[in-house]
C-alpha cells in the first residue's frame, strides 16, 4: 500500500510551513518539517511512504497529476493553509481524480474550518487530521474505512461529517521519530536570516503565552511547553549531521515558540552539546521579557548564534492590545544583555495590530531602529482562522478581504485589515518604510559587505539581497 506526503505546489517561493504562511518578502523556504514528522511516523510503523517537496523542487500541478498517475497511491497527506486552500483543494482533485486515493487533509486552515473545507471540497477529502497530525494520519490509515477509533478526525459517514474524540496532544516527544529529512534536499532551502544551508530543530511543541495573533498556540500545539529530552535533541543533531554535513558550515534553527522560558532545560541543552563535543551553530526564537545574561553567555560558548525576538511592537498600548504580555522596558534590557554575551538578535515587529494608528506605527519603526539591530523584519499583521485576532476582526468587520485568496495581497504577504484612519494600503507602505530605512541605511550595509563568516555566508547574503530587492521592484 503506497502513501504519498506531499509539500504543495502553489505560487514561486510560497512558504506554507511557517508562522505565517507566505510569500515573504525575502522569498525564505524552510523544509517541511511537520509533513516530515508524518512520514517518519508512517515509516516506523512499516508503511510504504514517500514524501515530494513540489515547492523545494519548483514542480507545478502537471508534475503532481503525472506522479499519482504514477504511483497509484491507496493514501495522499496534504497540508493546508489559509492563502493556498483553494489550490490545496485543487491538487486534493488532481490526487484524487488521477489515482483514486483516499485524501487525507491536515494543517492549520482545515483544522479551524473543517466543514467549510468538506464543502469546497466536493467530495475531493475524504479526511481532515486535526490539529497535531503526527499519529492521527497514521491512525486514520490503519483504520480505514472505521474511523470511530482513530482520534482527532473529521470525516463523512454516510453522507454526515463526524469527528471523532479530540486527540490528546503528545506529551513524550522523545518516542517521536526524528523528522524523515532522507527525502529532501537541503541545499534547497533559504532563509536569508539563518546561516546557509540550514535546519529546524523542534526541540518543544507549544507555547505558554497568549498572544491573540498567534495561530499555532491556539489551533495546533497548545499552550502548555511539551519539550524533548536535551540528550534526544542532540541525537537528532548528530543524526542531522551525518545526513548533511554540510550543516557544520551552517546552523540548526530551533523552532520551539519559547526557547528560554525553561532556564534548566537550556542550560541542559547546551551542556549535551558541550559534552559531546559538538561544534555547530545554532538559533533560537526567544521572548525579550525573559532574560539572564550567565545563561546567554552559556549559549554563546555552546554555539549559539543569534536570537529571532518576537518585540513585535514599540508602543505599550499595542502590545496590551495583543496580550503579548511585556513591556518596552523589558525589550531594551534584553538587548543590551544579548549584545553583552555577543549574540546577534533578529527583531520580529508586526504593524497593524489592533489600537494600531500611523502615529504608533512610526512609534514602532523608531523604536525598532533605536535598538540597533543585526537584522529585523516588518510584518503586516495577519489574521488566521483559529486564532483570537481572526475572531476579533471579524466581530468588527474589518475584513477587507472577500475570500482567501486575498490573504495574499496580488501574491506578496501584506494586509489584509482596514482600520479607521489606517487602511490596508497604509499599512503596507509603513512596512516597506521600515525595512528600506533599516536595510538602506550605512551601518547595515557596512556590516552586510565586510562581516562574513565564509563563502556559504557570502552566498546566503547575496541571495537574501536580491531577494528583497526583487520584491522592491516587483511592486
Amino acid at each position: 500500500m503506497k502513501i504519498l506526503v506531499i509539500n504543495l505546489p502553489f505560487i514561486a517561493h510560497y512558504c506554507r510551513c511557517q508562522r505565517w504562511p507566505a510569500r515573504t518578502r525575502a522569498r525564505a523556504l524552510r523544509p517541511p518539517d511537520w509533513l516530515c514528522y508524518a512520514a517518519a511516523v508512517l515509516k516506523k510503523s512499516g508503511l510504504d511512504v514517500e514524501l515530494y517537496d513540489f515547492a523545494a523542487n519548483n514542480w507545478d500541478k502537471s508534475r503532481l497529476k503525472g506522479l499519482v498517475r504514477q504511483k497509484k497511491p491507496a493514501f495522499v497527506i496534504l497540508d493546508s493553509t489559509t492563502p493556498s486552500i483553494y489550490s490545496d483543494i485543487e491538487c486534493a482533485g488532481i490526487c484524487k481524480q488521477e489515482s483514486g486515493a483516499k485524501v487525507i487533509m491536515t494543517g492549520t486552515h482545515a483544522t479551524a474550518l473543517p466543514q467549510e473545507t468538506f464543502k469546497l471540497s466536493s467530495g475531493n477529502i475524504d479526511a481532515i487530521a486535526l490539529g497535531e497530525y503526527d499519529y492521527t494520519v497514521r491512525d486514520i490509515i490503519r483504520n480505514w474505512p472505521d474511523l470511530d477509533n482513530a482520534a482527532g478526525v473529521c470525516y463523512l459517514k454516510d453522507g454526515q461529517l463526524k469527528f471523532t474524540s479530540p486527540r490528546p496532544l503528545i506529551e513524550d516527544l522523545d518516542s517521536l521519530p526524528f523528522p524523515a529529512w532522507e527525502y529532501i534536499d537541503i541545499m534547497k532551502y533559504f532563509d536569508a536570516g539563518r546561516l546557509y544551508p540550514y535546519i529546524d530543530i523542534i526541540g518543544g511543541r507549544g507555547c505558554p503565552y497568549q498572544c491573540t495573533f498567534c495561530q499555532w498556540p491556539q489551533l495546533m500545539f497548545g499552550h502548555k511547553y511539551r519539550f524533548r529530552s536535551a540528550g534526544n535533541i542532540a541525537d537528532e543533531i548528530e543524526y542531522d549531521l551525518g545526513l548533511f554535513p554540510g550543516l557544520k558550515y551552517g546552523e540548526f534553527f530551533f523552532e520551539d515558540d519559547t526557547f528560554t522560558v525553561n532556564k534548566d532545560r537550556a542550560y541542559s541543552i547546551c551542556a549535551e552539546i558541550g559534552s559531546r563535543g559538538l561544534k555547530i551553530n545554532w538559533s533560537i526564537n526567544a521572548r525579550p521579557d525573559i532574560y539572564d545574561l550567565k545563561l546567554f553567555r552559556e549559549m554563546k560558548v555552546r554555539g549559539c548564534r543569534e536570537f529571532l525576538v518576537g518585540f513585535e511592537s514599540g508602543d505599550q498600548g499595542i502590545l496590551d492590545n495583543a496580550k503579548k504580555g511585556l513591556n518596552v522596558a523589558q525589550a531594551e534590557e534584553f538587548v543590551r544583555l544579548a549584545k553583552e554575551a555577543k549574540i546577534g538578535i533578529h527583531g520580529c515587529f508586526v504593524l497593524g495590530l489592533p489600537g494600531e494608528t500611523k502615529e504608533t506605527a512610526r512609534k514602532t519603526i523608531d523604536f525598532a531602529l533605536s535598538l540597533k539591530l543585526d537584522t529585523l523584519q516588518f510584518s503586516a499583521a495577519v489574521p488566521l482562522p483559529g486564532s483570537e485576532y481572526f475572531n476579533y476582526c471579524q466581530s468588527q468587520k474589518l475584513l477587507m478581504a472577500k475570500s482567501w485568496n486575498d490573504w495574499l495581497n496580488a501574491g506578496e504577504q501584506g494586509a489584509v485589515v482596514d482600520y479607521p484612519g489606517l487602511t490596508i494600503k497604509d499599512i503596507n507602505a509603513l512596512v516597506d518604510e521600515g525595512l528600506k530605512k533599516f536595510y538602506f541605511s550605512p551601518r547595515f550595509i557596512f556590516k552586510f559587505a565586510f562581516h562574513n563568516k565564509n563563502i556559504f555566508d557570502i552566498y546566503r547574503k547575496l541571495k537574501g539581497a536580491y531577494n528583497f530587492l526583487s520584491y522592491l521592484i516587483c511592486k
